[in-house]
């Protein structure tokens, strides 16, 4: 069976850690970049945003949303430093790259993929928490098979020793990057050396892989049901090479949801990734619109929370600067935690599904012991302090009394 693409995209999603510290100075530093522009969401370009989220998670995620024009003139007005000042502080900001399409890719041969990238963004949260994205799409294949090749090989492109074993003859190529080490070096630049990802155990080498795939129906159509293309499918949300074994079987790792009759969605470790048949319009015209819009933002939202639970995790260990760990879990707890983040039933449960996936829930629930813990002490030891204060009133009162007593006063 050989399966063909209709149509297909994948973003790659690259985590990195920005210190509070210089949070600010380094949005500055994206504001001043001529090649990065700050997205302003507006509701009548953005319709879709706006109404899958709700007003807190909203809020939080697109606070660009408030600006009206006049708003937006009156930042723009004020000193560079004021405006980075205030920017600094929304919850979460989305820069967008302006692209250069001006560079030619190389000549491809027989065993080559060649790709283009299509948007390059950064989303960055308060908390120094951001996430870089780059968004590809194969070129002059719609061989299925290059799909999973390309995915497979690409998301490790980070890697301190880019060789991989396999697939060595399949050269990933682009239209704006001369080759994989100039893309390397482009995705450095932007995140800096990233030493606090490390401290907090992150994999900053692979990429997560959000990806969309829409087949030609000649194998997955109303005659032709998901069983024949299920171990495609497999493959696919494994993120696994094309010859990865002939049968791959489901595992307890891997969530599997369906959209509609002909779209399925698989929920790993390391990607979001939906598959589906063009035998239905919706799958190559409005889906893929909607997938990289509203769901592209549940699962950064869920990966976001995930690493700030890791780096609450991580504060508390330390022991340093307790009190202030302490207020940041608390204002995550009413401000992230406890809060629906869509009334879209399908959404709702993609957002539960990944967070199952990614472990948050464990996470979540070993911060809290961690925070119960320290809670407890510090109630001991302020009833400690508390009960020390109060014997050494009394016995001063107890002289006073004594004193007195003895009409020395």
């Amino acid at each position: 069976m050989e399966l063909k693409s209709r149509y297909q995209y994948t973003y790659f999603i690259h985590t990195y850690i920005v210190r509070q510290n210089r949070y600010s100075k380094y949005i500055g530093s994206l504001l001043k970049d001529e090649n990065f522009t700050l997205k302003i969401f507006q509701k009548n370009k953005d319709l879709e945003l706006y109404t899958y989220f709700l007003p807190r998670i909203r809020n939080f995620l697109f606070k660009t949303f408030e600006l009206n024009k006049s708003r937006l003139d009156k930042i723009e007005e004020l000193p560079f430093e004021t405006k980075t000042a205030i920017l600094a502080e929304y919850p979460c900001l989305t820069f967008e790259y302006n692209l250069k399409k001006d560079m030619q890719g190389k000549t491809i041969d027989e065993n080559s993929i060649f790709f283009r990238i299509e948007k390059v963004g950064v989303v960055c949260f308060n908390t120094g928490i951001c996430f870089l994205y780059l968004k590809t799409n194969i070129e002059g294949s719609n061989k299925f098979e290059d799909v999973l090749n390309f995915n497979y090989k690409f998301r490790d492109i980070n890697q301190e020793n880019e060789k991989l074993k396999q697939y060595e003859n399949i050269k990933v190529q682009a239209d704006c990057f001369e080759d994989i080490k100039e893309i390397k070096k482009f995705i450095s630049e932007i995140t800096g050396p990233n030493f606090d990802a490390l401290k907090l155990n992150l994999d900053v080498e692979r990429f997560y892989t959000y990806s969309y795939e829409c087949i030609e129906q000649n194998e997955w159509n109303i005659n032709q049901n998901f069983e024949n293309v299920k171990n495609e499918f497999l493959k696919y949300i494994n993120i696994v090479s094309n010859d990865k074994g002939m049968n791959i079987s489901e595992n307890e790792n891997v969530k599997i949801m369906s959209k509609a009759q002909f779209s399925k969605v698989g929920i790993s470790k390391l990607g979001v990734n939906l598959f589906s048949s063009d035998i239905d319009i919706n799958n190559y015209t409005i889906l893929p619109g909607e997938y990289e819009t509203q769901y592209f933002y549940t699962y950064i939202l869920a990966l976001y929370i995930k690493v700030y639970l890791k780096k609450l995790d991580y504060d508390f260990k330390q022991g340093k600067r307790l009190n202030k760990t302490r207020k940041e879990f608390i204002n995550f707890i009413k401000g992230l935690w406890i809060q629906e983040i869509t009334s879209e039933d399908f959404g709702s449960l993609l957002y539960q599904n990944i967070k199952e996936i990614l472990e948050i829930n464990n996470l979540y629930n070993q911060v809290k012991n961690k925070y119960d813990i320290l809670y407890r002490e510090l109630k001991i030891e302020k009833t400690e302090r508390l009960s020390v204060f109060i014997a050494v009133v009394l016995v001063i009162t107890l002289i006073l009394n004594i004193l007195n007593w003895l009409d020395i006063f």
